[in-house]
Parts: C-alpha cells; structure tokens; sequence
C-alpha cells in the first residue's frame, strides 16, 4: 500500500480534532465514570468501522452523489445531536449525582457512541474521499480497504481512550452538583450547534 504512514497522520489529526464523538467521550468521562465512557467509546470505533464498510459500498456511493439521501441522513443526524444536546441541557446532575447520567448502563453508552458516529454522513464522503488516495491499483483492494478501515477504528478506540483519562484526571475540578450541571450545559450547547452546523451544511 502506498504512503500508509501518511494516511495514519491524515487518520490522527481527523479524530483528533473535536467533533460530537470527542464531545460525547468526554462528558461520559466526567459524568459516567471511566468504565461506561469505554463502553461508549468502542461505540464511537464500531460505528466509524461501519461507516468505512458503507462508504466502499453502493450506499456509500449513493450518499455521496445523491443530494436527497444524503440530505435525509444528514438531517437524521441533525436531529439526533440536537436531541442529545437538549437532554444534557434538561439534566441537573451533577458529577458527585450519580441518578441521572452516570446510572445509565453500559449497552445504553455504547449505543449512544455508536449512534454518534453513525448518524454523520459527510462521515461516508470523507472515507469516499479519502481511502482512494492510498489504494494501489496493483495489489489487492480488499485486504487494503480493511487495513485502513480497521486501523482508522482502531486510532479512534486509541485517541477516544486518551481523551477519557485526561478527563477523568480533570473530574476533580466538576466535583460539585454545580458544576456537573454547567458541563452538561455546555457540552448540551455545543452538541446542538454540532447538530445546527451539520443540518445546514452542505456537501
């Protein structure tokens, strides 16, 4: 495969930058504990596995060259943010309040992880973009396209997972009701602009 090296500096610098995932990951690490934030964060690698799988297939291509599918996932998603946003902005716990956010259980965290990461379909365009600029034409495209599938999902469940400890460290400082309930509404706001910003973006 030419230029793999490259492609995981490409892979690094995009999920290092903050995007839903990244918001997601870390106020499940500061309301929800380290362990619930794992379950949502091998949510957050299945899903960009999932959508990588898409973006090689006929859907991936449909989402790609048609504006009313894409249109219709894209304000799926939209809605999807905007409606995770409004239930951080509605809670009142706090980090020291465990009832609210940190009692939910492990399948309900990865689903929402997985959800995150799914329910973005410039997701599909990006890996449609991307993955051929690293293909040989020469060698065999399928174990290429599962090499770099895998190892994107596999940066995300790395860089997702250092977020979390970095977060987890930085708890102490939300230690009270009070805080807990500005991180949520500030991690709220931001996934319903998230959610804003994606519904009324284009390609």
């Amino acid at each position: 495969m030419d230029n793999y090296l490259i492609y995981i500096g490409v892979a690094l610098v995009t999920i290092l930058v903050p995007g839903p995932a990244v918001v997601l990951t870390l106020n499940n690490s500061m309301q929800r504990g380290l362990p619930r934030t794992l379950a949502g964060i091998f949510g957050v690698s299945l899903g960009i596995l999932l959508v990588a799988v898409i973006s090689a297939t006929g859907v991936g291509v449909l989402l790609a060259n048609s504006l009313f599918a894409f249109s219709v996932v894209k304000m799926m998603g939209a809605i999807y943010l905007i409606y995770l946003g409004i239930k951080m902005l509605r809670s009142k716990g706090g980090v020291d309040q465990p009832p609210t956010l940190q009692s939910v259980s492990y399948r309900y965290c990865f689903l929402e992880g997985f959800f995150v990461s799914v329910s973005n379909p410039k997701a599909i365009v990006f890996f449609i973009a991307i993955f051929p600029q690293f293909i040989n034409t020469t060698q065999s495209y399928m174990a290429q396209f599962i090499l770099l599938a895998v190892t994107f999902s596999v940066l995300v469940l790395m860089i997702h997972t250092a977020y979390a400890l970095f977060a987890s460290l930085a708890k102490t400082k939300f230690s009270s009701k009070q805080d807990g309930a500005i991180l949520n509404k500030v991690s709220g706001s931001i996934f319903v602009c998230f959610g804003v910003g994606l519904a009324t973006a284009s390609r």
